[in-house]
């Protein structure tokens, strides 16, 4: 590890709890660690597993090994989150922890809190007597939005900061900034806050949709046995969400929409879903490095929260104005194998499930980014394309796909310290400039890249196709179907 003076963004003067000590528990600790004054001994590690806990035994940091239930989190988390003075701050960094409840609970002690999505309690993704409306991320994220309305204001709690959701929301408003820019238009950017003048301002550059475009290229030392499941990052929280339906933000350029497509009754309405799982769904997409490439259409919330944050309303607030967004994600090779086992065993996960860190690794780079397209330069991608080996460089305990998330959280905590007061936000709502501020350093190269493709390109080949010509940008070009 490379040596370098790395600057203190702020003091959480209150206790830590860390729920999950997972791939991305054990990365955001050393993070913390350097840019955050603490109080070692108020700083809490809980998880059922153990596996990593001689990490925090080296460190004098204690740990739990306990499941945070519906049933015992209010007694089991109270002692920690009120021990000693200051603001405490909650790291929501597992699976199966009910994300509407921390938040309400920790709002209540005046305790910070973080996560990376809206985690429900465990059951919900796999609740056989649940239909397929109410397992969706948009139903998920209704619910947040409701408490925001009927609780404004208070103490901050920042919802959906990871990588993607996350990051990705940044990256929007930068790549929006460079379009408008580039195009010579005549504009002044809105504040942060500003869902009206974003969203008129993407309306004017002309955007049609939103691809949060990944490519994931890092390879294993060894190949994948069978009847595991490999990723480089979650595998229970790829499943869970490969397993939900297929979701999108609906756009309002869309003039077609496939047959098993469904529409809310209630919330936003920004969002549709398909009936069939998201990790069994391919979109075309483009990234830098490959070029054209398929991506799965894994919902995720950032796909919905986009697509809201960006509408244009009229003054009787009908829509006028809405970009198509949606997750298109080539992970690892060896978790696209993992899937097309799972899935070929009639979506019955693998016994083995197993996170691949950087020593089980040898090279390739995590390209994320978003690809803004239907303007008048065609399309845009803008995003990080951090390597693994630029990884074992800056922080331990990762691979590049985790340091891209837990970046993302140190900077969410740190805007958080700095806006205690900003009650339930979502990265859209955030400063993404100071947001981006603290995380490039962890990004490797950050770039933006301008392309000529279209999901058209090459089409019709040597089979009939049904596509619209008239329009390359049409979801019914992107699905494949």
């Amino acid at each position: 590890m490379a040596e370098r003076t790395w600057p203190v963004h702020g003091e959480i003067t209150g206790p830590i709890v860390l729920i999950g000590f997972g791939s991305i528990g054990r990365g955001v600790l050393p993070l913390i660690e350097r840019h955050f004054k603490y109080d070692r001994s108020r700083f809490v590690v809980i998880d059922p597993r153990d596996e990593d806990k001689l990490l925090l035994d080296e460190r004098g940091i204690p740990f739990i090994q306990e499941h945070v239930t519906k049933e015992n989190y209010r007694d089991l988390l109270a002692p920690y989150l009120t021990k000693g003075e200051g603001q405490g701050f909650c790291v929501n960094l597992s699976v199966d922890t009910g994300s509407l409840d921390l938040i309400r609970f920790c709002r209540e002690l005046d305790v910070l809190y973080i996560d990376t999505v809206v985690e429900p309690w465990l059951g919900f993704y796999f609740d056989a007597n649940a239909t397929n409306a109410s397992r969706t991320n948009y139903v998920l994220r209704e619910t947040m939005r409701r408490e925001k309305a009927a609780n404004p204001g208070g103490t901050t709690a920042v919802s959906c900061c990871g990588a993607n959701p996350g990051m990705v929301s940044w990256f929007v408003k930068k790549a929006l900034v460079d379009l408008a820019t580039e195009t010579k238009l005549d504009f002044t950017e809105p504040a942060a806050e500003d869902r009206d003048g974003w969203a008129k301002l993407m309306q004017r550059v002309g955007v049609k949709g939103i691809h949060i475009a990944e490519r994931d290229t890092q390879r294993t030392v060894q190949p994948k046995p069978l009847d595991v499941f490999w990723n480089t990052w979650s595998v229970e929280g790829f499943i869970s969400e490969g397993l939900q339906p297929a979701e999108l933000g609906w756009g309002t350029h869309e003039t077609w929409k496939p047959d098993n497509a469904r529409e809310h009754e209630e919330g936003c309405k920004a969002a549709i879903y398909l009936e069939q799982p998201g990790a069994n769904t391919r979109v075309r997409s483009w990234c830098p490095t490959p070029g054209a490439q398929y991506g799965f259409l894994v919902t995720h919330n950032e796909s919905i929260s986009i697509a809201d944050f960006f509408t244009v309303r009229s003054a009787s607030n009908a829509v006028e104005y809405r970009p198509t967004c949606n997750y298109a994600y080539h992970p690892c090779n060896d978790a696209v194998l993992s899937l097309h086992e799972m899935f070929g065993a009639a979506g019955k996960a693998q016994p083995v499930q197993h996170v691949l860190d950087e020593n089980e690794l040898v090279d390739g780079i995590d390209e994320l980014g978003v690809l803004l397209y239907g303007h008048a330069k065609n399309a845009y991608w803008y995003g990080s394309q951090l390597s693994l080996d630029d990884t074992r460089e800056l922080a331990p305990y990762q691979n590049a796909t985790g340091l891209q998330v837990t970046s993302a959280v140190l900077a969410g905590m740190v805007w958080a310290l700095e806006n205690p007061r900003a009650g339930i936000v979502e990265t859209d709502e955030m400063d993404y400039r100071r947001c981006l501020e603290i995380q490039m350093p962890y990004l490797g190269p950050v770039k933006g890249y301008y392309t000529n493709w279209t999901p058209l390109d090459g089409r019709p080949g040597l089979f009939a196709e049904d596509i619209d010509e008239s329009d390359p940008w049409q979801f019914r070009n992107i699905l494949v179907r």
